[in-house]
């Protein structure tokens, strides 16, 4: 069986990882010239909405998925004409506009902070002066790890913040109260059967994902679970999905999805049963899911813009090196460290060995 995907990063390069045991060959659609994934399956070098890419692809291909959101919706449309596409477009469609994707929230019960739909200044103003400060501002689409906002702190912030931002379509949200951040992630099969991992905690820093843990037992695992299943169902999706929560004395506040899988689900490839890449690629293909239970106590450190001294990390126990063949730059995402343990005291004592040898260029 041969899957198609649609981008060539570190995500499908670690799907093409994941099914690779289970026989399952890949084609990537990537314009780039040597995208990381490309070692592990067949490079078509086109735009995204190259029609006779496209084409090629949906010809070669048995299913098609794709590793990020940021894909054409209209390309994934496309490919579905021909070939089963998973997650669905308006999958795709609802993640990449943060206005859509809070309203759908709000549809189907799920809390969110304050908002508002920002077309031009006078919006803007009118709704940090109904909504408060501090707030933040984001663009609709587009931007990731901190990219495409800003933070609006006092009324002098705020002056001019939409021509700054581009002059697009923005959202404005209230800032909140939270404890911390969870992911809760989830996969779906195409007959409708969904897997819940542990929710993990994350730690960002200035706005990267620096550290993920799973979490089993949380109290508001069924919660999250709840509300990822609302989404899954409503948008009939298929494949593995990640949603961010806010935490906070009332219970969870959301905060996105991403409709593939995710950076804080990394863990998993060493520590559950079955990880959210090798289940997404059993999703899209139409095979069973697999188990999502944690085995060890872990956690998944980033490493960004700068690699630590490998020999080092691999020297201490219990750690996993995932080098994602891109070169170094500030900001980037170039690999991850998975961290296992016996016990939650041992796993903080090799968190904090890996945390020290770190280091990371944020930009």
């Amino acid at each position: 069986m041969r899957l198609g995907i649609v981008g060539g990063g570190q995500l499908g390069r670690m799907l093409a990882q994941a099914g690779a045991p289970l026989d399952i060959r890949f084609t990537f659609l990537d314009p780039s010239e040597a995208p990381c994934a490309s070692a592990h399956g067949e490079h078509l070098r086109a735009d995204w909405q190259d029609e006779t890419a496209l084409s090629r692809l949906a010809e070669q291909c048995d299913a098609i998925t794709f590793e990020f959101e940021n894909v054409p919706t209209a390309a994934v449309e496309r490919l579905a004409e021909h070939r089963p596409a998973f997650p669905p477009a308006q999958a795709l469609a609802t993640a990449r506009d943060r206005w859509v994707e809070k309203s759908l929230f709000r549809e189907l019960g799920i809390a969110v902070p304050p908002i508002a739909r920002i077309d031009d200044q006078a919006d803007l103003d009118a709704a940090v002066a109904e909504i408060g400060l501090p707030a933040v501002v984001k663009t609709r689409t587009m931007g990731y790890d901190g990219k495409g906002q800003k933070v609006l702190r006092e009324a002098a912030d705020v002056a001019g913040t939409f021509a700054e931002l581009g002059e697009m379509p923005l959202i404005l949200e209230g800032f909140i109260d939270f404890d911390h951040e969870i992911s809760a992630i989830a996969v779906r099969g195409r007959d409708g059967e969904i897997r819940h991992w542990p929710v993990a905690r994350n730690e960002h820093r200035q706005g990267i994902l620096h550290r993920s843990e799973p979490q089993p037992g949380h109290p508001l695992q069924r919660q999250a679970e709840q509300a990822i299943a609302r989404v899954m169902e409503k948008l009939d999706y298929v494949g593995t999905l990640a949603f961010e929560f806010f935490v906070t004395g009332e219970g969870l506040l959301a905060n996105e999805i991403a409709p593939r899988v995710h950076n804080s689900g990394h863990w998993s490839i060493e520590g559950a049963a079955t990880s959210q890449f090798e289940n997404h690629v059993r999703a899209v293909a139409g095979l069973p899911l697999g188990d999502t239970t944690r085995l060890v106590p872990c956690a998944m450190l980033n490493v960004i813009g700068a690699f630590p001294d490998r020999d080092a990390v691999l020297a201490l126990p219990g750690t996993r090196w995932h080098d994602y063949g891109k070169a170094p730059r500030p900001g980037r995402k170039i690999g991850h460290i998975t961290v296992l343990a016996v016990d939650d005291r041992t796993l903080a004592e090799r968190v904090a060995a890996v945390d020290a040898l770190l280091v990371n260029d944020l930009g």
